[in-house]
């Protein structure tokens, strides 16, 4: 069976964990019972040993179409014959808070004449290093592996086949049957439910998802897909402790056939803190509430001392060691898959602006921050008021030696000028002078040394000349003006072609060249979706004072509307032929998603209305 297109891919989830089903009806990525857990199915990674759950035609000459229900994370495939059509709808209850396990329901009704199908749920525990022991009760499976109790439960009758169990069906127009994925007990067969039941369940998840939608004020251009994106993020988030993951899956490539392959499971503070703003952008206050409480139990460690790190496990662990799986091919022979993230090491000095930033807006357009939460700001402002000039990792976490990256230097910037208004506007006790003196020395420093009068831009590092995308963010955060003739060159030389030295092909933004960038790693890499939507950003702003660049955002904007998924997902690259690449859904191109709509839509209706 050949490995589909990542972009052929839903997911569904229940705020713990999150399953990748393909147009082809397979459940080819799923961590069981949480993110971060060991694979249960990852044939997405090695088509052979990673083990997936499949419901299909059994015959060919069905085509598949997948959707949504309508402001859900309830997915439904379509196959459509000649003879019959079916709909299989999968989607996974919302538990109660105190349940520490999942279900994954598959509910399949015929809507027209009959269909041949087959099931296949093929397990391969722990990253498929496990073997598994099947135990069937006619309509009932329980897979038990030396970690792991998994339960199958049928409304058809179960078979034992090639390491897993099937089974072949056939529905007539009108006819219901459901499979249920549970975790199972030591001693009992469980999980299974009717047909009834199951229904009651959709609603209950259909509901949930609608309730929670409607709390969304955005009402512009684009509504549809800013829901997308919002309903995405919330199901990247692991409920019991609000932390935000990167994406659902592990080493998708960057480049097929190349190394860049990275576990994305975990929570970076810098995704934490953009949820933080993209969120409280379109009036889901509740989420960041929730992300706020995240990051506060965070910095509440510096009271021991513990600097903040860059990404920390769901859970609030701060070991990530990464390891690699020597006995998984990768996607399409993509090597080498990677689980855990050696990035938890790595000093990345943007998260401290990017933290502060979230609390300063936060403080501003939803609650007071606590006086705990001040002095744990406090003591990372003088942290960084103190340590700004060091060299580091940077936003795109290099694996060669560090470097005074422009963009660290900039969010250190933040991070003191954010100190200093929350301060000033909470009268709150701070080292004023201090935070003022290192505030000024960094713009100064970018400004002399950030700049690079060869390439007439700013650019990655300090002495450098080779262009970044991540200085897009400069106005964003109020480092430059959006009109300040070096923002308006660093543009310019950005949308240049890749060929003629910018980091613009075909409508879609390069993070740097790495043919340029000494990053330690080998081979190139597609387009970064994150980039290409601050780029929308940037021009969007440039534009309230030239209409050129305005009309330039939207052109861009409405290329990458197109490069969204069937089901309207991004994820983290696009290739040049448009294919997604890397970990999906990612997180952070849905959160650059939602402020380049937010912000491009207002400055439409202020152009219009002028």
């Amino acid at each position: 069976m050949p490995y589909q297109p990542i972009g052929d891919y839903g997911v569904i989830g229940n705020m713990r964990t999150a399953a990748l089903v393909g147009k082809n009806g397979s459940i080819d990525w799923l961590c069981f019972p949480r993110f971060d857990s060991p694979s249960i199915f990852g044939a997405i990674l090695d088509d052979r040993k990673g083990g997936r759950f499949k419901v299909a035609p059994a015959v060919s000459g069905s085509s598949a179409e997948q959707y949504y229900l309508s402001d859900t994370n309830v997915l439904v495939t379509r196959f459509v014959s000649p003879e019959g059509a079916v709909e299989m709808t999968d989607f996974m209850p919302l538990e109660p808070p105190s349940k520490d396990d999942c279900r994954l329901i598959r509910r399949i009704t015929a809507t027209r004449g009959s269909m041949k199908l087959r099931m296949e749920c093929h397990p391969a525990p722990n990253y498929g290093r496990d073997a598994c022991r099947i135990e069937i009760n006619r309509q009932s499976t329980v897979f038990r592996s030396e970690a792991l109790s998994l339960g199958l439960a049928s409304d058809v009758p179960l078979k034992e086949s090639g390491g897993g169990v099937g089974s072949e069906f056939t529905l007539q127009a009108g006819q219901t049957l459901t499979f249920v994925l549970h975790g199972a007990t030591e001693s009992a067969y469980d999980g299974h439910i009717s047909v009834e039941e199951s229904l009651s369940f959709l609603e209950e998840t259909v509901d949930y998802w609608r309730r929670w939608i409607a709390k969304c004020s955005y009402r512009g251009r684009w509504r549809e897909m800013v829901h997308r994106s919002a309903l995405t993020l919330e199901l990247l988030v692991y409920e019991p402790t609000g932390a935000v993951v990167a994406a659902a899956t592990s080493s998708l490539p960057e480049e097929i056939g190349g190394e860049r392959n990275w576990d994305y499971r975990y929570s970076w503070m810098r995704d934490s803190a953009f949820t933080v703003y993209a969120l409280l952008r379109i009036g889901l206050v509740d989420e960041a509430d929730r992300f706020m409480s995240w990051i506060e139990s965070l910095c509440a460690e510096m009271k021991q001392g513990v600097m903040l790190q860059t990404v920390y496990g769901i859970d609030g662990r701060r070991d990530l060691t990464e390891s690699l799986l020597d006995h998984w091919e990768g996607y399409r022979g993509s090597r080498p898959v990677r689980i855990g993230n050696a990035a938890h090491q790595q000093l990345q000095l943007d998260i401290f602006g990017e933290v502060m930033d979230a609390a300063y807006l936060y403080n501003k357009y939803r609650n007071p921050i606590s006086s705990d939460l001040w002095n744990d700001l406090r003591q990372l402002a003088d942290w960084v008021a103190q340590n700004w000039q060091q060299q580091d990792c940077g936003i795109w976490e290099v694996r060669a030696a560090r470097q005074h990256f422009v963009y660290s230097k900039v969010m250190c910037w933040v991070a003191l000028d954010r100190a200093l208004r929350i301060a000033r506007k909470r009268s709150l006790p701070a080292d004023h002078q201090c935070w003022i003196k290192a505030r000024d020395q960094i713009y100064e420093a970018v400004l002399e040394q950030g700049w690079s009068k060869e390439r007439s831009a700013f650019v990655q590092y300090f002495g450098g000349t080779t262009l970044d995308a991540s200085n897009l963010v400069m106005p964003m955060v109020f480092f430059m003006a959006p009109n300040d003739p070096k923002m308006l060159k660093t543009l310019e030389a950005i949308c240049r072609r890749a060929p003629e030295g910018g980091l613009l092909e075909d409508g879609m933004v390069r993070r740097y060249d790495t043919g340029q960038t000494v990053d330690g790693l080998r081979g190139g890499e597609g387009s970064f979706n994150m980039c290409t939507f601050w780029l929308v950003e940037a021009l969007t702003r440039a534009g309230r004072s030239d209409p050129a660049f305005l009309r330039q955002a939207l052109w861009l904007f409405q290329r990458m509307l197109m490069r969204a998924n069937h089901l309207g997902l991004y994820s983290e690259e696009t290739g040049i032929m448009g294919e997604p690449l890397g970990n999906v859904p990612q997180a952070l191109a849905h959160l650059a998603f939602i402020s380049a709509a937010v912000n491009l839509d207002r400055a439409l209706a202020e152009n219009e209305g002028s």
